[in-house]
């Protein structure tokens, strides 16, 4: 064919796939069949390896995949990607409402609602109405350079489509996979012997985040698009509303499940409304977003930390699904407690398959009066731990018996070894990276390891003959072992494993103390006298130290060349850390360090650091997609500092009276 046709051809070719491309994945309406489809796609295939000259990067037929790529490169965000605030109930609700409409002085505040979608948050910019750079959210400032894998999914345009194309569109949305792809997905997984996926949440991040285009190229992701980051040479927006009918006018995929609701009683009933369809929509939801819908109204209320002050997340409570006890078996401890744990028919709840839930122990057991061949209400507490609810004793079998637990277990004391030597090799105690699980029960099995001190002594030779361990793999962990050797005096006492005794204890320990040898000696007294440890703490600390066996232990470890920097005790007088007797609560993520040197950081000032805010918290620091926790420290009035403020309390922690409120007048 001459050039001059070829390309016509190819123009044409282009234009009409992009249009069916519009069709099929954004408009969920296609006007021709998939084979007419491919037929079109092969003849343009052609036509660009005929002519090579006509090439281009926003060609359909270049959604293949290109290159894998060896790591993703960091991108910063014009603006910033910011997280939302999350209310759980109506009252919640209604108290961010009232906030909302106090503020902008109004008694009915005109709401943009949509569903909120459980997938990856992405960023995509189109230059002159070509797609040029998609990121993912990351930490909110910096996040991943995905374009080459974005440009594979087919609902998101290459070209921008309808209205003039402006110069430059930052484009925010949600990339996802809807609930039959993603049961296509698992049939082909599992038909190939390979790992199916947990959830659709976890299938879209695991797909994007591919070094290999080709592989997110056969996955089914799609897009919901949900807000502008940055418009030049576009019309002026005044609502979200506005916004949403913009994206659709240039061919991006927006929600249909989005509405505009005025007032408080009508955002609740738009929740309520979706709850209930919940369960019948193609894709996971987890909650409904409100965002106030003028933009002006935006502006005025502003944003706090890393979240908007004109949005927030309402989310469903937790799943809650019927299942049925199995078995109860026993777990062993590093301390050699024994934990029950309930084994259950495998059930779907809250975008998890759970086939285990953890019983605690006795006393729980005898409350919920747990049985064999009950069955069961669980649900994730927080979203996140499978937890046993209550037992539904209308379906209780008439042969069932109350569950005693055992005292002791076979083969306890080697269980008990396995788990003492996983917890000591763990991330917060010795971090020996690459000691996993399965080598620590071949360690144990084979009789290489008797006690963490063994580890020390461990060779590459010998690990390499261990079942999946080669001699690189060997090598590794052998160094990782070696680099533990180096560690804190906090870090060693949690990784004593002594009972009741957690990494915040081991860290109050080391501060109040100096050293493991004034640790060992101090008196029952003197260790209840150290902040949030009880009587039964202390006795257990003093008994372990007191142990002869124990003490050869930590002797045969030093012996091995584990050290760390011992300090001078603080005691109780002396008081001088300038956060002591402060609570910080962390959440979100930060991007100069992670949340455990964080923590760290704040606990060698002084300060107490908790999972929880309640009135008694007196700094929140949230970094990037901080959730519930910060929106309970905002409805508290507790001070909030974004990662900045808080890198500045570091360098100059006496500031920190610059964030308290001043204290009480006589």
């Amino acid at each position: 064919m001459p050039a001059e046709a070829a390309a016509r051809r190819v123009a044409e070719l282009r234009e009409a796939l992009e249009l069916h491309n519009h069709r099929y994945y954004v408009l969920d309406d296609p006007l021709i069949s998939d084979a007419e489809y491919d037929a079109l796609l092969r003849e343009l295939e052609q036509l660009e390896a005929a002519h090579p000259e006509l090439a281009s990067a926003d060609s359909p037929t270049m959604r293949v995949g290109a290159a894998p790529a060896e790591q993703f490169a960091t991108v910063i965000h014009r603006a910033p990607m910011l997280s939302l605030g999350n209310v759980f109930d109506a009252g919640e609700f209604e108290d961010f409402y009232a906030r909302v409409a106090t503020e902008l002085e109004s008694d009915t505040v005109e709401f943009a609602v949509e569903a909120k979608l459980d997938g990856l948050a992405i960023s995509l910019t189109y230059e002159a109405g070509r797609l040029v750079r998609a990121a993912t959210r990351g930490d909110g400032t910096h996040g991943e350079d995905v374009t080459a894998n974005v440009r594979t999914i087919r609902a998101i345009p290459l070209r921008l489509r309808g209205a003039e194309a402006p110069a430059l569109i930052e484009v925010r949305g949600e990339i996802f996979m809807d609930k039959a792809g993603f049961t296509a997905l698992n049939e082909r997984q599992a038909a190939a012997g390979l790992k199916t996926f947990a959830n659709p949440r976890n299938a879209a991040a695991g797909s994007l985040r591919q070094l290999d285009p080709a592989v997110t190229a056969s996955r089914p992701l799609t897009m919901y698009c949900y807000g502008i980051g940055a418009l030049e040479g576009g019309p002026a927006l005044d609502t979200q509303a506005g916004t949403l009918d913009y994206l659709g006018a240039l061919g991006l995929r927006v929600s249909r499940d989005s509405r505009v609701v005025s007032g408080c009683a009508a955002c609740i009933a738009f929740y309520e409304d979706m709850a209930a369809r919940r369960a019948a929509l193609p894709y996971e939801i987890d909650g409904i977003v409100y965002k106030v819908n003028a933009r002006s109204a935006q502006d005025r209320l502003g944003h706090v930390a890393r979240a908007p002050r004109w949005a927030v997340a309402f989310k469903f409570p937790p799943d809650e699904r019927e299942t049925r006890v199995l078995a109860i078996d026993v777990q062993v401890g590093r301390t050699g407690a024994l934990t029950p744990v309930a084994r259950l028919q495998p059930v779907f709840v809250g975008g998890v398959t759970i086939t285990n839930a953890t019983l605690h122990n006795a006393d729980e057991i005898a409350r919920k009066d747990v049985r064999v061949g009950d069955t069961v209400v669980v649900r994730r507490a927080g979203d996140v731990i499978p937890e046993i609810v209550r037992v539904v004793l209308d379906k209780r079998p008439p042969d069932t018996a109350p569950y005693e637990l055992p005292s002791t277990v076979p083969d306890q004391e080697r269980a008990r070894l396995v788990q003492a030597i996983i917890h000591f090799a763990s991330r917060r105690a010795l971090d020996i990276e690459g000691l996993g699980a399965k080598i620590v029960e071949q360690l144990v099995t084979s009789g290489l390891v008797t006690a963490p001190d063994d580890l020390y002594r461990l060779e590459a030779e010998t690990l390499s003959g261990l079942e999946r361990m080669a001699e690189k793999s060997a090598a590794n962990l052998v160094e990782a072992i070696a680099r533990s050797r180096a560690t804190t005096l906090a870090r060693f006492v949690y990784a004593l494993g002594i009972r009741e005794v957690g990494e915040a204890t081991a860290a109050n320990l080391a501060r109040r103390f100096g050293s493991l040898e004034r640790i060992a000696q101090a008196s029952v007294e003197a260790l209840e006298d150290v902040d949030d440890i009880g009587p039964v703490v202390a006795a257990s600390i003093h008994d372990w130290f007191a142990d002869p066996a124990n003490a050869a232990l930590v002797e045969r470890l030093r012996d091995a060349g584990v050290h760390w920097e011992e300090g001078v005790a603080s005691g109780a007088a002396d008081g001088a850390q300038p956060l002591t007797g402060l609570g910080c609560v962390l959440t979100g993520t930060l991007s100069a360090m992670t949340r455990d040197e964080a923590k760290h950081r704040l606990q060698a000032l002084g300060a107490k650091v908790s999972g929880a805010v309640s009135k008694k918290t007196s700094l929140v620091i949230a970094g990037a997609e901080a959730g519930s926790k910060l929106a309970k420290a905002e409805a508290l009035g507790v001070p909030v500092l974004d990662e900045a403020a808080f890198l500045g309390l570091l360098d100059d922690p006496a500031s920190v009276s610059r964030w308290l409120p001043p204290p009480p007048t006589a």
